[in-house]
């Protein structure tokens, strides 16, 4: 018998005794150990050419797999949005893809748009008031279906087992990420909803109840959720009790529609008489008080249980604080640019508090649009074009909105050439 080692159509052979005498004298010095050595050279050579080919196959069909979507994006610091094309994942086992019907505008949008907060990452596709319709889910997702009406809000994923997490409180998980300018678990930026299509993890998916019409619905998805999640968090969602509202704007105006919806008394707060008759008479809040007048403040001195304040520009807090009962709460959802000045005495004879609150967790958010199902809670919106957003940005800088500007996506956003 004898051993043999092939390269191509190449064999060398070792010999017994009576050949060895007409094999040349370089082979007569070949051992078998020698051989057995040449062979894990050649096999370990083969293996890492196959790897590097297996490889590079790979990264194409990575690229075959992901799908193409174009949208509206953010280049620079200037803020301007324009036309821009870019690829989402493949549907993974456990995501559900949609088609974006439309998308909110939500001030946030533009501090992130013009790098007012510090940590944009460019090109960025905004938008995180999203809703369309799923077209289709992974292998393993068991709550949606194609053809289901949905909705993405702020966030896209987060770590599942922080203590955040496991107490429903997702928006606050120190590795929740962002759905529009966050960095997804393959060092991509996430894209938001100013797009064509969207892919999400399926838990990270709202169901929108079918009586809502979706382009007033998109709102709901951060402002909505805003402010129901700390009026039901901090117990304000009690029948009979008495809830402020400070500002009527994107945050106030859907705060009062909640607070009547959970059946308390409405006051909303405001710097002017100028929208009185639009809370009163067509938002049914129940009183309306002038934060300029000192004689309507101390009237309403002591009267409030809570009070959410909405307003995102530097204003006196010390007035609000007296409103509030023994015990009330004065909860922050508006972000000022500048800090506030805080007097530490109210608090303390009154057994005051303030506190801070973001979005609702994933369970919170279909609990409040669940609750707007029931109510028909919706946001008042302008809706607009997509090539109208630089527009509707400027205008929102001003406050010159009545409440939310929402872009009608699928009928008005087309591909760039």
């Amino acid at each position: 018998m004898s051993n043999s080692t092939h390269i191509g159509s190449t064999s060398l052979s070792y010999i017994d005794d009576k050949k060895k005498k007409k094999a040349s004298p370089i082979l007569n010095r070949v051992t078998p150990l020698h051989y057995s050595y040449i062979s894990q050279l050649l096999i370990s050579s083969l293996k890492e050419q196959f790897s590097a080919l297996f490889s590079y196959c790979l990264s194409i069909m990575g690229e075959v797999l992901k799908k193409e979507a174009y949208g509206l994006a953010v280049k620079d610091e200037s803020g301007v949005i324009s036309p821009f094309r870019f690829s989402r994942r493949e549907t993974g086992e456990n995501d559900v893809r949609l088609k974006v019907l439309f998308c909110g505008i939500c001030h946030t949008d533009l501090s992130m748009a013009i790098n007012e907060w510090g940590f944009t990452s460019y090109p960025l596709v905004p938008g995180h008031e999203i809703v369309g319709v799923v077209t289709e889910v992974g292998a393993k997702v068991t709550k949606f279906n194609a053809g289901d009406k949905v909705g993405v809000g702020y966030m896209v994923s987060s770590c599942g087992s922080c203590e955040t997490c496991i107490d429903d409180q997702e928006n606050y998980c120190p590795k929740m990420i962002l759905t529009s300018g966050g960095k997804y678990y393959d060092d991509t930026i996430t894209y938001g909803g100013y797009s064509d299509h969207m892919v999400c993890e399926e838990d990270y998916i709202i169901r929108i109840p079918e009586n809502l019409p979706l382009d007033a619905t998109a709102p709901l998805l951060c402002a909505g959720t805003t402010v129901y999640s700390p009026m039901k968090y901090h117990g304000l969602d009690k029948p009979g009790m008495h809830i402020g509202v400070v500002g009527l704007g994107g945050l106030g105006h859907v705060a009062v529609k909640f607070a009547k919806a959970m059946g308390t008394k409405v006051t909303v707060i405001s710097t002017s008489d100028r929208k009185r008759d639009e809370a009163l008479t067509r938002l049914g809040a129940d009183l309306f008080l002038v934060s300029r007048d000192p004689e309507q403040m101390k009237d309403a001195m002591g009267t409030m249980d809570g009070i959410i304040d909405t307003v995102s520009a530097p204003h006196p807090v010390l007035p609000i604080l007296d409103l509030l009962k023994y015990k009330g709460k004065l909860i922050m959802v508006g972000a000022p640019d500048k800090p506030l000045e805080l007097p530490v005495l109210p608090l303390i004879f009154g057994k005051k508090m303030v506190v801070g609150s973001m979005v609702g967790g994933i369970k919170e958010t279909q609990e409040m649009m669940d609750l707007a199902g029931k109510h028909n809670i919706t946001a008042d919106i302008e809706l607009i074009s997509a090539d109208y957003v630089n527009t509707a940005m400027k205008r929102l800088e001003k406050a010159d909105v009545r409440y939310r500007f929402v872009i009608d996506v699928a009928n008005t956003l087309k591909p760039s050439p």
